[in-house]
């Protein structure tokens, strides 16, 4: 019972006090961005600042490094774009019903 309370009282409190007219979506894709960014210029910034001395390590480097500042598209519209599994024309056939 106490936990009804509680989750009531909260629910209730958040209604009256909380947050209007806030876009939360748009501030969390903002953050994101944002995060994603700087985490991209780090890893960068560390791969680019190492020395390689093998065909290997260079080519894997040379490969990061464009794969990390590359303007690929973001997941939500490639996946809307082109999905990986076409949907089926035809409808998968279903089995019969069992006779009375």
């Amino acid at each position: 019972m106490f936990l009804v309370r509680s989750a009531f009282w909260l629910a209730l409190a958040f209604i009256v006090i909380g947050p209007r007219d806030v876009d939360f979506e748009k501030g969390a894709e903002a953050l994101s961005a944002s995060a994603l960014a700087a985490g991209q210029q780090i890893v960068t910034e560390q791969l680019l600042g190492t020395e390689c001395d093998t065909l290997h390590c260079a080519g894997g480097k040379a490969l990061l490094s464009a794969a990390l500042t590359s303007n690929a598209p973001t997941m939500r519209t490639e996946v809307a774009a082109d999905p990986m599994h076409p949907q089926m024309a035809t409808p998968v056939p279903l089995p019969r019903q069992r006779p009375n």
